[in-house]
């Protein structure tokens, strides 16, 4: 089967997507690492936790909802448990299931932390793009993470996108 090479805009664009990508996300996880001694899969995994009833998840859950492997979830949550921001709780209706649960700490390391993020974002992001520009970014990595993960949105885009 031949190759379908991508055409000069379509190589245009995938460069962007990528240079975009790795900048904005070096950049937001070193302004929270440098303000609040958090890494951006840290600030994500608090985020979730935040939001969840008791401010508790399972560590799959953790996985799936940030698209991250167990392994790597494990690892991270170990990390953030000897920080005080979690603590691991085993599931009593499931012998081998287990809860990550935020702490008050953690909670506390959030609201200060989110302030900080909020305004990285918008000065690397939001704020530099036009709103019509940011409702197709949102249209199209939906679509992506649709075509990729089907069934499994994350409830904020299926709110906006209701």
């Amino acid at each position: 089967m031949p190759t379908n090479w991508l055409d000069v805009e379509q190589q245009r664009a995938w460069r962007a997507y990528i240079v975009g990508t790795t900048l904005l996300l070096e950049r937001l996880d070193r302004d929270l690492r440098e303000s609040h001694g958090l890494s951006l899969p840290e600030y994500e995994i608090l985020v979730r936790l935040s939001e969840a009833p008791e401010r508790r998840l399972r560590m799959a859950e953790i996985a799936d909802s940030v698209k991250n492997s167990r392994s790597r979830i494990t690892h991270t949550v170990a990390r953030m448990e000897r920080a005080g921001l979690v603590d691991r709780v085993q599931c009593t209706s499931d012998g081998r299931g287990v809860y990550a649960h935020l702490t008050d700490t953690g909670h506390q390391r959030l609201v200060d932390a989110a302030p900080c993020h909020v305004a990285s974002v918008r000065a690397a992001l939001i704020d530099v793009v036009a709103k019509d520009e940011l409702a197709a970014l949102t249209r199209v990595f939906t679509a992506v993470a649709d075509g990729l993960s089907p069934g499994t949105r994350d409830p904020i885009l299926t709110a906006v996108s209701s």
